[in-house]
């Protein structure tokens, strides 16, 4: 399909962000054109493992955008959630140590404080809900909120109903500078043709920076590596997402080198997904197997059974870091007309639609479901000023 010569919006990103962006856009009646360098999905969106999680955050704006999310995967698009698998399998996490459950007794209580439905479970009952975990747990908690879907499924299904309604999806069509009048932002200007357009959203993911470059602004995302292994299948050995309670201290950590922890979790096809890795490497995609030696290790531990599992393949992706943990979301004064919607790091499925319901409230001038000033694009900026002061 050519290039419209107009638009309302243009979204740059194809993958679950800038897909729910579209959608929500469209939804409001907007005329949106999506473009994206490469393939739908085919960055973050296709190296991940598809969560919808409130279980790994703290109480504060990316819970609360979780939260906002949940509402809309489980009340507007719930009619969809067949198209994308979506299973309400809730999440365990698991301590290993008296000292680290006492922690997730504090976590928890935190997060109930914001209407998060979560259960502590003492050791004795951890088997009632994973009868393969390895014995000696020393207790863990338990979240029915926690859910997954197939990510690449959900983007392409997200983009498809958007087309319903009128909007345009460009592959291979890639952004190299903007369209301005002065600093506002007028239209893209991409190796396909340019396009005119009151407003350009930036869901470009762990090219977000890049993309925030060509208008001039900084929004400081980086990539962050990070690895999923596949078994064979195995139905219904892991009932839930499973993981270990240091996932959540790596998650909201800042630290570049590598970081692993256990997280296990069955898909709707029958395999099981092992992870987690993080890493600051830039965008070095090798695989390193001491990493998958690293994370296989300790998803024995977590379950005996997978020591004589074959494992079929493994994948790694990078997840849009920000240095705060908070995603960009909403207008760039610095830059009018520039939207960004990115930045989630490894919370960007189940964030996405949040995002793109908060994004087409605020290009329709509609008073968005919750407050976005801790995304605020040019946060960054003061936070540089006080670090020079």
């Amino acid at each position: 399909m050519n290039l419209p010569r107009f638009a309302d919006v243009v979204v740059i990103g194809a993958g679950a962000v800038g897909a729910a962006c579209a959608y929500f856009a469209a939804q409001a009646g907007l005329r949106v054109a999506v473009v994206d360098r490469g393939p739908i999905a085919g960055g973050t969106s296709s190296a991940c493992e598809g969560n919808i999680l409130v279980s790994d955050k703290e109480a504060g704006p990316e819970l609360s955008l979780a939260q906002y999310s949940q509402t809309l995967w489980r009340g507007e698009l719930a009619e969809f959630g067949h198209l994308w698998e979506f299973e309400s399998k809730g999440g365990l996490v698991v301590s290993a140590k008296p000292g680290t459950q006492e922690n997730l007794t504090r976590l928890a209580a935190r997060q109930r404080n914001v209407g998060i439905d979560v259960e502590l479970v003492d050791a004795a009952n951890l088997k009632d809900y994973e009868p393969h975990l390895a014995n000696g747990m020393a207790g863990g908690a338990f979240y029915p909120q926690d859910a997954q879907v197939q990510p690449m499924l959900a983007a392409a299904h997200l983009l498809r109903l958007a087309r319903g309604m009128g909007a345009t999806v460009h592959t291979n069509t890639k952004v190299t500078s903007f369209v301005r009048q002065g600093d506002a932002v007028t239209g893209v200007v991409t190796s396909q043709g340019t396009i005119a357009a009151p407003a350009v959203v930036n869901a470009a993911g762990t090219w977000g920076a890049a993309i925030a470059e060509l208008a001039g602004v900084d929004v400081p995302v980086l990539p962050r590596k990070g690895y999923v292994m596949v078994t064979e299948p195995l139905p219904e050995l892991v009932r839930h997402k499973v993981y270990a309670a240091e996932y959540v201290d790596n998650v909201a950590s800042s630290y570049a080198g590598l970081q692993t922890s256990p997280v296990v979790e069955g898909t709707r096809g029958g395999t099981i997904l092992i992870g987690s890795s993080r890493e600051r490497v830039g965008f070095e995609k090798s695989v390193n197997p001491l990493v998958l030696a690293e994370m296989a290790n300790k998803a024995i531990a977590l379950f005996p059974f997978l020591a004589d599992v074959l494992a079929l393949r493994s994948y790694s992706g990078f997840r849009p870091y920000c240095p705060d943990h908070l995603p960009v979301i909403g207008p760039d004064p610095r830059a009018p007309g520039l939207w960004h919607a990115c930045g989630h790091e490894g919370a960007g499925i189940g964030l996405s639609v949040g995002t793109g319901a908060l994004i087409a409230a605020t290009l329709t001038g509609t008073a968005p479901a919750m407050d976005l000033s801790p995304f605020a694009p040019e946060r960054f900026d003061s936070l540089r000023q006080e670090a020079h002061a």
